[in-house]
């Protein structure tokens, strides 16, 4: 397994990994597998910005020649909130589930979040109800602070989320 930033040149692997993750599990994003699919390569491109200060960055965990998970950082650009970043979109395929990637995942970004001047805590939110993934946060030192109510309308019903945040150091 090995860890790495994703680039521009891995847009369309990123793709297909997020669109199958939106696919098999709705509750788990705010984003619909219709609406992302709609979007061009481009925008894929644009979030893997291989930028040193740029303002969100994914990471990939790598499996031989295969994409098998992939989690991203938004580092917050307002004054008042660049102590902050939200980890975002984290989704390991069902085959590679079981084998350390989604922690890898997590530890790479508080690492990337450690090395950006400033950035205290990393916030993020779950499923409420999705114990696997709430469980892995934990491990890796999120503590939960509030569940917003209605956040998510999904076929009829309204999810809520568990908001959680980590600082930095608590990982050094």
């Amino acid at each position: 397994m090995t860890i790495r930033r994703l680039l521009p040149g891995d847009a369309e692997a990123y793709r297909a990994l997020m669109l199958e993750g939106y696919a098999r599990h709705p509750d788990a994003f705010t984003s619909t597998a219709a609406e992302r699919e709609a979007l061009p390569l481009s925008w894929w491109e644009k979030r893997l910005d291989a930028s040193a200060a740029a303002e969100q960055v994914v990471f990939g965990a790598i499996a031989g020649d295969l994409l098998a998970g992939a989690a991203g950082l938004q580092f917050q650009t307002r004054e008042k909130a660049r102590h902050k970043a939200d980890l975002f979109g984290m989704y390991v395929a069902p085959s590679a589930r079981g084998a350390g990637f989604g922690r890898q995942l997590v530890l790479a970004l508080m690492d990337e979040a450690a090395g950006r001047e400033g950035v205290r805590i990393v916030q993020l939110t779950v499923t409420e109800g999705n114990a696997a993934a709430q469980a892995l946060y934990e491990r890796c030192g999120f503590r939960p602070f509030g569940v917003e109510p209605f956040a998510v309308a999904l076929a009829g019903a309204y999810l809520s989320k568990v908001h959680m945040w980590c600082a930095v150091a608590a990982l050094d």
